[in-house]
């Protein structure tokens, strides 16, 4: 592909770990960008999405200070370090998308980051060490490749994510970087990461907070097919995105603050999909689901309270079923005749665990991924700045 890819230990945490990474493009790069929603969107943010409407070349990532609440001077920081890479790689400022990670209420290190912008301004493809550099409190890098042939041509997605806790998006992740080599217009990329991102970071939580700093970005370096929505592979297209968009979000989930295990939630039989989204959602945010399925306690009691709690307009608990793994809890908004304990707690004990609701109420449905509490998610949220 036509860019760089490069990852830089600029010593921002004080040891021996790649903290800051960057990716460059050639001049026929497009991009589409999807970012928080959160009223607080930190300074990068705000760069970033200004920066992607003119012709973005490059985007440098940093941890450790997420540039959020630092209000007029946090933004003059993050032009700071657009202005100082795009020096380096002969762009304009504007030219480069900015992102941060980490503790809310920091300034940028800007003696730090200038210190290492020249080693991320170098020829080379180094995925690896780049999803290493863009992590914080996760456990192990985050990355996805789909790979496939268009008429001879062969089609490439790559991407590299990251992501523990705070984590309930609202049109991304914390942090998610997907190139293709395929030549696509500027518009129809939106499209297309929008509706993945939809299908994707947006099904996922972890504690239920949407982080100041999300954004998912997507490029396409314009080497490779040209494709658009009338193009006959595009549908190739969108499910190797979808594919690597999804095994992204899951990761995420997977390597969640303190998780043990990796949840799956599907919703169907709601009266829209938007429904089903809500009571997928509202199970997945319940704190006493999340600790009985950590502790392995068959206390399917909480699922159904929090599907009765859902904010949906109507409910007849007397449709509802649902099930934990094939062991069926509920029938008709009470507890089926043939569940035992025995059976529920060998499925609430295993490591991935699914949760099917049936709403009886119509043909909407839903899936949500999300994980258990553990003790150890408190330890680390209580000790995160130390």
């Amino acid at each position: 592909m036509s860019m760089t890819v490069s990852a830089v230990k600029a010593d921002l945490y004080g040891r021996d770990r790649y903290d800051m990474a960057a990716f460059v493009f050639g001049p026929d790069v497009t991009m589409a960008g999807v970012f928080t929603q959160n009223a607080f969107c930190a300074a990068p943010v705000h760069v970033a999405r200004a920066h992607l409407a003119g012709q973005p070349r490059a985007w440098l990532i940093n941890t450790k200070s997420a540039n959020a609440g630092t209000g007029e001077i946090g933004h003059q920081d993050a032009l700071d370090v657009c202005s100082a890479f795009a020096a380096q790689l002969g762009l304009e400022a504007d030219q480069v998308l900015p992102f941060s990670t980490g503790v809310i209420g920091e300034r940028l290190p800007l003696e730090k980051i200038h210190a290492a912008l020249p080693q991320l301004a170098t020829d080379g493809q180094d995925w690896d060490s780049a999803a290493q550099g863009i992590m914080t409190t996760d456990t192990r890098p985050k990355q996805a490749q789909f790979t496939c042939e268009v008429d001879g041509v062969g089609l490439t997605i790559q991407g590299i994510a990251k992501g523990s806790g705070m984590i309930q998006p609202n049109m991304a992740t914390m942090l998610g970087f997907v190139v293709t080599n395929a030549k696509i217009a500027k518009a129809d990329l939106q499209a297309a990461l929008s509706a993945s991102a939809n299908a994707s970071f947006n099904r996922i939580t972890v504690d239920g907070d949407t982080s100041t700093n999300d954004a998912c970005m997507l490029a396409a370096t314009g080497e490779g097919p040209a494709l658009g929505p009338d193009s006959v592979h595009w549908q190739a297209f969108i499910d190797g995105l979808n594919q690597v968009m999804v095994e992204l979000a899951q990761a995420i989930v997977r390597d969640g603050e303190g998780a043990t295990k990796f949840v799956e939630i599907q919703v169907a039989g709601a009266a829209s999909d938007e429904d089903a989204h809500q009571v997928a959602k509202t199970v997945a945010h319940s704190p006493l689901v999340k600790t009985a399925l950590f502790a392995s306690d068959a206390n399917w009691g909480r699922i159904l309270a929090a599907v009765g709690r859902a904010p949906i307009a109507s409910l007849d608990v007397s449709q509802v079923q649902i099930w934990i793994g094939d062991v069926k809890l509920v029938s008709q908004g009470a507890v089926d005749s043939d569940y035992t304990e025995q059976a529920g707690a060998a499925v609430f004990a295993q490591s991935d665990i699914q949760i099917r609701i049936d709403l009886g109420a119509g043909q909407g449905e839903t899936t949500v991924w999300t994980c258990d509490f553990s003790h150890e998610y408190v330890s680390i949220n209580a000790d995160y700045r130390s």
